[in-house]
C-alpha cells in the first residue's frame, strides 16, 4: 500500500471512530465492494447465547456482590436483548441463592456440560457470550479462574471453546489474574476481554460492575444508537474503572484489555485504526431476527439502515481479518470504500433519530 493511500484509509478510519457515527449515508440498497472473503450472510439470522459463570467469592460481601452484577446481565439478555430462556444459562457458587436464575452450581463438571449444551444448540453465525465473574490466580499451570472445587486454567477454557468452531464467541474474564487468559484464547472469530493486563495485577477488580452495568442500562451505549457492542462495553467499563479508583484515591491496579485480532495480545484502547476493535465492535447481545435497536420497528427505513450498518461493519472485520492475504491496493481500495459507505449510512442514522 504507497503512502497515500495508507493516509485515505486511515484518516477515513479516523473520521468513522471519532465522529461517533455523525455522519451521512447512501441509500442501503446502492452497490457495494464485496472484497475478498467479504461474510454478506442476513445479520438478523443470528441469534446469541450468553453463559454466565460466578466462581468463589470467599465471603459474603463479595458473594452478593457477584451475584448482582450476573443478575444484572442475564436478566438484560432476557429482557433488554430478547433472549430466549434457553439461551441463557446462569452458573453460581450457590444455586440456593437464585434458584430461579442460577440453573447450578459452578463446577468444571457443570461448565463443561453447559459448553456442551451451547455447542449443541447454536448455529453457524450465532453468536456466543461466555463470562466469567469472581477471583483469579495464577500459579504453576498458568492463569485460572477459581471454582467450587477444581479450578479450570485458560487451557482448558480454550478446549472448550474448541467447540465454537462456526460461532462468533466472545469470552469476558472479569476476575484478578485475568491477563494471562488472552494469549490463551486468542483465535479467529474471537473477542476476548479480560478485567487485567496480565495475571499478575491479583488485587480484586472492579471491571466486571461496569460492565454488567453497561450491558444492562443505556449508559454503555456511547454512538447512542439504542445497543451496546463489546466494544462500547469494554470501553465505557474500563473508564468508568480509571474514574472509581481516582475517585477514591487510590493506585489503579487493574488494566483491562481486548484481543480480537487473534494475534494474542490485548489492547487498552480497541478501536483505534490499526488495533483491536474491529470485530468487538460489530457484536451485540441479540435474539435471532432482532438485530435492529429497540424502538425502531415502528420505522422500517430506520431498521433498513440500521441494518445496512450491521452488514458494512461485518464486511470491514471480515476485509481486516484477510489483510495479510489480500493485494494491498485492493485491500486500501475496498477498506476506503467500505468505510465511506459505513460514515455516510452513520449519518443517515443520527439524522432520522432525529426526526
Amino acid at each position: 500500500m504507497n503512502r497515500a493511500a495508507r493516509a485515505i484509509v486511515l484518516t477515513l478510519a479516523a473520521i468513522c471512530l471519532a465522529a461517533g457515527h455523525q455522519v451521512q449515508a447512501q441509500d442501503p440498497a446502492s452497490p457495494r465492494p464485496e472484497g475478498r472473503g467479504l461474510r454478506t450472510e442476513n445479520p438478523s439470522a443470528q441469534g446469541s447465547h450468553i453463559l454466565v459463570i460466578v466462581g468463589l467469592s470467599g465471603d459474603s460481601e463479595n458473594a452478593e456482590r457477584f451475584h448482582r452484577w450476573a443478575v444484572a446481565i442475564v436478566d438484560a439478555a432476557k429482557d433488554r436483548y430478547g433472549l430466549p430462556a434457553d439461551s441463557i444459562m446462569y452458573l453460581g457458587e450457590d444455586p440456593a441463592r437464585d434458584p430461579a436464575r442460577i440453573k447450578g452450581r459452578a463446577t468444571r463438571e457443570a461448565i463443561d456440560a453447559a459448553v456442551s449444551r451451547l455447542a449443541a444448540q447454536s448455529r453457524p453465525g450465532d453468536r456466543v457470550f461466555i463470562v466469567l465473574i469472581g477471583h483469579g490466580a495464577s500459579a504453576t499451570g498458568g492463569a485460572r479462574f477459581n471454582l467450587p472445587g477444581p479450578d479450570i486454567a485458560a487451557a482448558d477454557y480454550a478446549r472448550l471453546l474448541d467447540r465454537f468452531a462456526a460461532q462468533q464467541v466472545t469470552f469476558v474474564n472479569t476476575a484478578s489474574a485475568s491477563g494471562g487468559f488472552v494469549a490463551a484464547l486468542s483465535g479467529k472469530e474471537r473477542t476476548i476481554i479480560t478485567a487485567t493486563r496480565t495475571d499478575g495485577e491479583r488485587n480484586q477488580t472492579r471491571f466486571g460492575e461496569f460492565f454488567a452495568e453497561a450491558l444492562a442500562t443505556s449508559d454503555g451505549d456511547m454512538d447512542k444508537d439504542g445497543r451496546v457492542s463489546m466494544l462500547e462495553a469494554f470501553t465505557w467499563a474500563r473508564r468508568r474503572v480509571g474514574e472509581s479508583y481516582e475517585r477514591d484515591g487510590q493506585l489503579l491496579t487493574e488494566h483491562a484489555v481486548l484481543d480480537d485480532d487473534g494475534d494474542g495480545k490485548g489492547s487498552d484502547a480497541p478501536g483505534q485504526p490499526g488495533t483491536d476493535g474491529a470485530l468487538a465492535r460489530t457484536l451485540f447481545i441479540s435474539a435471532a431476527g432482532s438485530q435492529a435497536a429497540p424502538g425502531t420497528d415502528a420505522d422500517p427505513e430506520l431498521r433498513a439502515l440500521i441494518d445496512a450498518r450491521r452488514v458494512l461493519e461485518d464486511r470491514i472485520a471480515a476485509l481486516k481479518a484477510s489483510k495479510e492475504k489480500a493485494d494491498p491496493a485492493q485491500y486500501a481500495s475496498d477498506l476506503e470504500q467500505l468505510l465511506i459507505d459505513l460514515a455516510r449510512t452513520n449519518r443517515a442514522i443520527r439524522e432520522k433519530q432525529k426526526q
